[in-house]
């Protein structure tokens, strides 16, 4: 439990900052538990195998280059890079065009994005406005999208994961009928 805070304040403006670092830091390595469980050629499949479905990879180097984008001089230029190809983004890899040492490369250079540009920001950063894709929004606004949109789409990885690892799955959460010895653990913290 925290201190109550004063909103409004370089407090409140900080803890703000460090709680979404640690939101995100959560989800990068939720989604690296689940990558972590796949074998290399399951993370460049499609589950159902239609078109409108996603890889993990494909994911993967979507969230990457959203990271490349938004996060490139955050503070000082449209979040929606005009270099940046979103379309390429989810088109389907071709076989044997990636690794998973590839991919991993990829998305910890995304995440170096996200964090560097996080840490380098300060309280009294929050009330800027930045633009994506021409929109003003204040910072915090921005960070809580940025927050949404790649916890939607960690939950497709961690989804995609489960389904494709079928019964082998190791849970990343509580498990299944564990909530209440969870609970008795967490009350003796």
């Amino acid at each position: 439990m925290t201190d109550d805070i004063a909103f409004g304040t370089d407090d409140h403006a900080a803890h703000y900052l460090a709680d979404a670092r640690a939101t995100l830091a959560k989800y990068k390595t939720l989604a690296e538990g689940a990558i972590a469980q796949m074998a290399e050629d399951a993370l460049f499949a499609a589950p159902g195998g239609d078109e409108e479905s996603n890889s993990v990879a494909v994911l993967v180097r979507h969230m990457a280059g959203n990271m490349r984008s938004r996060w490139t001089d955050f503070l000082t230029t449209d979040g929606e890079k005009p270099d940046r190809d979103r379309d390429r983004e989810f088109e389907p890899y071709d076989a044997g065009q990636s690794t998973r040492a590839a991919l991993l490369a990829e998305w910890e250079r995304g995440w170096r994005f996200v964090f560097s540009a996080l840490d380098a920001l300060s309280p009294a950063d929050l009330g800027r406005t930045v633009a994506i894709r021409g929109e003003p929004l204040t910072v915090t606004q921005a960070i809580t999208r940025q927050i949404a949109h790649y916890s939607y789409h960690v939950g497709q990885i961690v989804y995609v994961a489960k389904l494709l690892r079928a019964g082998d799955w190791k849970t990343l959460s509580i498990a299944r009928g564990a909530s209440r010895q969870y609970d008795a653990g967490a009350s003796s913290r």
